[in-house]
């Protein structure tokens, strides 16, 4: 064999079989990118929850109230899109709590029903109401609020004395604030609060109207803020990212944590088998609004975008690229198609809760003890990411990872320690 022969076979070798075609450096590049544009689309809907809450409170009424909320639920679409690069991410984790903590006891913000009760031993501020108190004690000193700022619901009100049901800022304070309590059970109908809650003079019900007005600005401008600083954490250069880039495979393990423990432990579990367990309406991610259905259909489509790597913005472009789903496929193409099949019918499960309760079947509907139906219909999600979450956890195998350990759920995993 001559060596032009020689030279030739090499490079039809090079070209029948090439090197892996898709590079985790920008797998994890393209996450990122998608997390920068949740983020900025979580930003640009919560600034446009501000304009809509600034023209409520300056001119009350039954419109500007609906559009305020209308706003509110707009907000949440990328923003539960995000949530996957929650866990695996501790620049989100340590963040999260100030913008999507819950449950929460409401009474520390504004008057509740009289069935809501008042201190308990958990809890010395459940009903500490401070938009009816200018003043109060906290932790032995007494708190000046004259003024409701972003400062004051951060740094004084926020997880006061480290109780974590105290939660006096993002997304569910300000949708009580908008809602108020959801008095129905397990009845048909969300909150009911009237835009009267807001009016000045004589027309204002339940009183303080002024700094319940106040409070609800501050507490979207703090969530305005909050989420600024996230954008930026996953700009480029930001910390988010870089950590990120700092170790390719550390990286995808922080994707596939996302994916495993959002899945397992937080949505199947602790969002949505518990509540099933207590038949409790109260045990609802969204429980003010009767928004729950979408909560949790978006969560789930955080996941299947994170492994398809595509997000469809708000403004209807997507982002894509390199994804987990290239990476399983150029070894194992059966696995990824798989992985894939599992997240569609959990999808798909996801889709017929939110499709029932935009039909009039709320989620705290489906709750009640003995409703069949919406017993099938939650255990439908449940079941699809307890499911998927059993072959990502055969992705990390096939990537060459180290074992990973999800977040858990007593509801899944010790189901008798729920009702102790």
């Amino acid at each position: 064999m001559t060596r032009s022969t020689l030279l030739s076979t090499a490079a039809f070798l090079a070209v029948a079989t090439p090197a892996l075609a898709v590079e985790k450096t920008a797998v994890i590049e393209n996450y990122a990118d998608i997390a920068s544009a949740k983020y900025e689309d979580s930003l640009t809907t919560a600034k446009r929850l501000q304009d809509a809450v600034a023209e409520f409170v300056a001119a009350p009424s039954a419109e500007g109230l609906t559009q305020a909320r209308q706003a509110w639920i707009a907000a949440r679409v990328p923003y539960q899109q995000s949530e996957v690069y929650r866990f695996g991410n501790a620049i989100v984790d340590d963040w999260e709590g100030k913008v999507n903590a819950w449950p929460l006891d409401e009474g520390l913000i504004d008057y509740v029903d009289n069935s809501y009760g008042g201190p308990s031993d958990e809890n010395g501020l459940a009903a500490l109401n401070v938009v009816a108190n200018p003043t109060f004690t906290l932790s032995g000193s007494e708190v000046d609020a004259t003024q409701i700022t972003p400062a004051l619901l951060s740094d004084t009100l926020h997880e006061a004395d480290g109780i974590e049901a105290n939660v006096a800022t993002g997304y569910h304070a300000i949708e009580f604030l908008l809602w108020g309590q959801d008095l129905n059970g397990h009845a048909p109908g969300a909150g009911n609060r009237s835009w009267t809650d807001y009016a000045t003079g004589a027309d204002c019900t339940n009183g303080n109207c002024d700094r319940r007005a106040d409070y609800l600005v501050a507490a979207t401008d703090l969530l305005v803020s909050d989420l600024e600083w996230m954008a930026g954490q996953w700009a480029d250069g930001g910390e988010a990212r870089a950590n990120l880039l700092e170790n390719v495979d550390a990286g995808l393990v922080a994707m596939l944590t996302g994916m495993g423990s959002l899945s397992y432990g937080e949505q199947a579990g602790e969002r949505m088998r518990l509540g099933l367990m207590l038949n409790d309406p109260e045990e609802e991610h969204d429980c003010f609004s009767d928004n729950t259905h979408n909560s949790h259909y978006y969560d789930g489509l955080g996941v299947q975008n994170t492994y398809l790597g595509e997000y469809v913005r708000v403004d209807g472009t997507t982002v894509s690229g390199p994804s987990l789903s290239d990476l399983v496929a150029e070894t194992n193409p059966e696995l990824d198609r798989e992985m894939q099949e599992k997240l569609a019918t959990t999808m798909m499960a996801l889709g017929k809760i939110k499709t029932a309760a935009e039909a009039g079947f709320a989620y705290d509907q489906m709750l009640e003890r003995g409703n069949a139906g919406g017993e099938t219909l939650i255990l439908g999600g449940v079941n699809g990411l307890i499911d998927q979450t059993r072959t990502i956890e055969r992705l990390v195998n096939e990537l060459g990872l180290d074992q990973l350990a999800f977040e858990g759920s007593d509801s899944l995993d010790n189901p008798n320690a729920v009702f102790q």
